[in-house]
């Protein structure tokens, strides 16, 4: 299985949020389940020189985006055993920022057409491409749209993963020609469209062969509008392709036993040891009253309202009140910002704020902070929390997405197994109460190592998620395993055809046992030819004129004896020009005759064993066997009676006379479809082909 990932950025090369941390991580967990994955993100200028003077070139060319034929430079450098492609386009790609260009459209456009095309030119041709956020929505409409009519493309499906739904990548709708070089149809049947603009997000949903989301209560919460972002009427109908798979961590990125950021190394076993050690540098570096008996409460995140700021500044100066610090690191609106900055002026030596985002400092907050706290108003997923239980510190989280998935309320009577504390409502106080709550939780020290041991022995690993993705890889490439295909008319007539040159190629070789045999031989021919003339002239017209009921008493006359059976079997061995006109009639008639028809050019074909049917079972077994004597016939009745020996010497006239009987009764019953047999030697499935 081949996994082709495609997203706008990935750890450790770019990272804005936690979009980096999953496409760093997930293509290593499953690489450990046997996947072969790969990845492709832009070549942004941000990108460290580390890793561009690593890179190799492996492709140059161009991308047509409409009007435009852009350059595209494919670079690629292996990393952690995983091969990952660069992008390469200074026009578009060689800026301060990631994101908030006006020709965004454009740029990530270009992205997913250039992801598409590179495929030709490397060594990988994926089973499944991955998918990320609107900005690889529109891959799944070039993908289907376009690159789908060359051969090499089909078969290859497409996972879309729903990190936030909140961007959504909306654009004019005069983009769509001009920019997007997609005909403008597609917009008006809504395949790319979502009130009255174009939406990479809708047109990732809407060519994925399957949607997933980052927590499975993410993917409940984005049905109801309160989540939706006005999409919600459109998740709803793909309910039957959409499912939430929780994140989760790299645990040898996340590891405080290993850590190089923090001044004092831990584990489980020595936690409650080490982590005031930690905490103790942490108050020092910040400025704080150095005091391991006072609380720190950390919070690293983005400031903006959807990380529940709004609550925190409600509650600060209550917060304050009690003998607490307050750690923040985190950039963001400047209106939070400010606030932030006056908490900290009003309250020396108990809260520090840091406008600023460094992975150092973070990671010795998540260290020495003894509660982290995320009110998040929604949280797709959300990795600072597993992050927090990692390093031992206990999260107070909002209960909604993956807050909710990853993080049990602790209650010592009844979920003593928590390693957290959380609250329902998007409400200050309720934040202000479960905090609190916490704290509480912290002067009693034997419950606060509890639910720090229970918070440190969470499983937040990649591996079950991993497995769960490996799962569905598996689940949509299901249309592209092998089955057994239906047989063709053709290979009907071509099966005939060769069973026939073989009982002839069997009979010149065999030659009598001896004279006995031999005059009995001719004998059977003699009256196989009589046979055959009658067959050419009475068959045909014979199942066109028989009513119904008719039919049906020809088929309750079976023949008594086994020498009617073989005497209306055995003519057939020699001749071709019965299964001609046969097959000719049929024709003729109906497309049922002519199954039917050649059902009795088959049936012919061998005198050692006839097909055995029934009124019951439409399909015909046919078989070849070698002639070991022309005394031995088997023969079979319409119900499926077994084959009996006897002699052809008993040919007489009535035989002849039966013969024929026996011969307009198999051309009645052409006259009701039945089904083709297959080939000799493949399995038959529960529906023949017609």
């Amino acid at each position: 299985m081949k996994v082709l990932f495609v997203a706008s950025e990935a750890a450790p090369f770019i990272k804005t949020g936690g979009l980096a941390d999953v496409m760093g991580a997930l293509p290593k967990a499953l690489q450990a389940l046997g996947v072969e994955p790969a990845l492709v993100i832009p070549n942004y200028e941000g990108v460290g020189e580390e890793y561009k003077n690593a890179m190799e070139t492996v492709f140059e060319g161009s991308v047509d985006l409409s009007w435009r034929n852009q350059y595209l430079g494919v670079k690629k450098l292996v990393q952690d055993g995983i091969p990952v492609y660069f992008i390469d386009n200074e026009y578009y790609f060689k800026r301060d920022k990631l994101y908030g260009y006006d020709d965004d459209a454009e740029r990530f456009a270009y992205f997913s057409k250039a992801a598409l095309t590179l495929l030709h030119y490397i060594d990988f041709k994926p089973d499944v491409i991955h998918t990320n956020d609107w900005h690889t929505g529109l891959l799944g409409a070039y993908l289907k749209e376009d690159f789908m009519q060359d051969p090499y493309f089909q078969g290859m499906k497409n996972v879309y993963t729903i990190h936030n739904l909140k961007y959504q990548g909306v654009f004019g709708r005069n983009i769509v020609e001009d920019v997007l070089g997609l005909p403008l149809h597609l917009l008006y049947n809504g395949n790319i469209e979502n009130d009255g603009d174009v939406n990479f997000m809708k047109a990732g949903m809407c060519y994925a062969d399957f949607i997933t989301t980052v927590s499975p209560s993410y993917a409940e919460e984005i049905t109801y509008p309160y989540f939706g972002e006005g999409l919600e009427d459109y998740v709803a109908l793909c309910a039957g392709k959409i499912s939430g798979i929780l994140n989760g961590l790299d645990e040898q990125e996340y590891n405080p036993e290993t850590d190089p950021h923090i001044p004092v190394r831990f584990d489980a076993s020595n936690v409650l040891v080490k982590k005031p050690l930690a905490k103790e540098a942490l108050q020092r570096e910040l400025g704080l009253t150095v005091n391991r008996e006072i609380p720190v409460v950390g919070m690293i995140t983005r400031l903006v309202e959807a990380k529940g700021l709004d609550l925190v500044m409600h509650i600060m100066d209550e917060l304050m009140e009690e003998q607490v610090q307050l750690v923040v690191v985190g950039t963001g609106d400047e209106e939070y910002a400010n606030a932030l900055r006056e908490l900290a002026w009003q309250h020396p030596g108990s809260v520090s704020v840091n406008i600023l985002f460094n992975e150092g400092l973070a990671r010795r907050v998540y260290a020495g902070a003894d509660m982290f706290i995320m009110p998040s108003r929604y949280e797709a997923c959300g990795l600072s929390q597993m992050i927090a239980m990692r390093y031992g510190t206990v999260p107070v989280v909002r209960e909604t997405g993956g807050l909710k998935d990853s993080v049990i309320n602790f209650d010592k009577y009844n979920t003593p197994e928590g390693n957290g504390f959380s609250f329902a409502n998007f409400n200050a106080h309720e934040l202000l109460f479960t905090i609190k709550r916490g704290l509480t939780c912290f002067a009693e020290k034997p419950l606060w190592e509890k639910i720090v041991y229970n918070a440190m022995h969470s499983d937040n690993s990649w591996n079950r998620s991993a497995q769960a993705y490996a799962d569905l890889y598996a689940k949509v490439t299901e249309d592209n395993t092998a089955t057994v295909e239906p047989v063709s008319e053709e290979q009907v007539e071509e099966a005939t055809e060769e069973l026939l040159a073989a009982v002839k190629g069997e009979e010149t070789a065999e030659e009598p046992v001896n004279a006995v045999e031999a005059a009995e031989t001719a004998e059977v021919e003699k009256a196989a030819h009589i046979a055959d003339e009658e067959v050419i002239a009475e068959a045909a017209p014979e199942a066109e004129q028989a009513p119904a009921a008719e039919t049906k008493a020809e088929e309750d006359k079976a023949p008594e004896k086994p020498e009617e059976a073989e005497a209306a079997a055995e003519p057939a061995k020699k001749k071709t020009t019965a299964k001609r006109t046969t097959k000719k009639a049929a024709d003729k008639a109906t497309e049922a005759k002519k199954t039917a028809a050649k059902k009795i050019t088959a049936k012919k074909a061998t005198s050692k064993k006839s097909a055995a049917a029934t009124e019951e079972e439409t399909t015909v077994k046919k078989t070849t066997a070698k002639k070991t004597t022309s005394k031995k016939s088997a023969a079979a009745t319409e119900e499926g009676t077994a084959a009996k020996k006897t002699s052809a010497r008993k040919t007489t006239a009535k035989k002849k006379a039966d013969t024929t009987a026996e011969v307009t009764t198999e051309a009645v019953e052409a006259a009701a479809p039945k089904k083709r047999g297959r080939k000799p030697g493949t399995k038959t499935t529960k529906k023949d082909a017609e």
